[in-house]
């Protein structure tokens, strides 16, 4: 072998944020939610409301969503503008039923919210790296897959867990193979404060 000696390193990563907020949720809430007006959402239902944040009955978990976007946008993303809840909604995945591959437009941080139990066996969310039209189709070998060249990653959210990843990453939830609903809360993001520089004339006040 020519090559003496040889490394891999990542030029970036894909963030995403978990936290358990069980103690925001109270029963009361949880059947709050699962009575909003649902709608057909393509393959499932999705609330009528698509500010559910806004209703007094759920403030709490509001507050730990935003407690959850100040430590992501601080620790995170390193800024020192906030993140707030734009648009949240209820999904409900009845049976044989899951989520298409979609991303979040006019959002910069997106979320799931598990907040109540949720049925077994527990559907997996698929999040995949292209956000766009692939040519090339080079995938690697099975043995192979790493940090640096899978196309998917899985995550296998469970009951009160918070997970929240950048709005454009396309991901999709798997078909609920249980007998039950499965339900969730989602919502977007933006940022208010300033972007850019006064003398650059590339200030923005949001």
């Amino acid at each position: 072998m020519t090559i003496e000696s040889y490394e891999i390193q990542p030029l970036f990563a894909t963030p995403y944020f978990k936290a358990n907020i069980a103690s925001a949720i109270s029963a009361e809430q949880v059947t709050f939610i699962k009575n909003l007006k649902m709608i057909r959402n393509r393959d499932n239902l999705i609330s009528e409301n698509l500010y559910i944040f806004e209703a007094p009955e759920l403030r709490s978990i509001k507050e730990a969503v935003q407690e959850a976007l100040d430590i992501y946008a601080n620790e995170v993303m390193g800024i020192d503008q906030k993140l707030y809840v734009t648009q949240s909604w209820s999904l409900r995945n009845e049976p044989r039923v899951g989520m298409h591959s979609h991303s979040h437009s006019n959002s910069i941080v997106s979320g799931s919210l598990y907040y109540c139990e949720l049925p077994r066996p527990l559907s997996r969310v698929i999040f995949d790296k292209s956000t766009a039209y692939q040519r090339l189709e080079l995938n690697p070998l099975r043995e192979k897959q790493n940090l640096f060249n899978t196309p998917i990653n899985v995550l296998t959210p469970d009951t009160h867990e918070l997970i929240m990843f950048p709005s454009d990453l396309n991901h999709q939830t798997e078909a609920n193979l249980s007998d039950l609903p499965r339900d969730a809360i989602a919502f977007n993001s933006f940022i208010k404060g300033k972007l850019g520089n006064y003398r650059d004339v590339s200030e923005l006040s949001l």
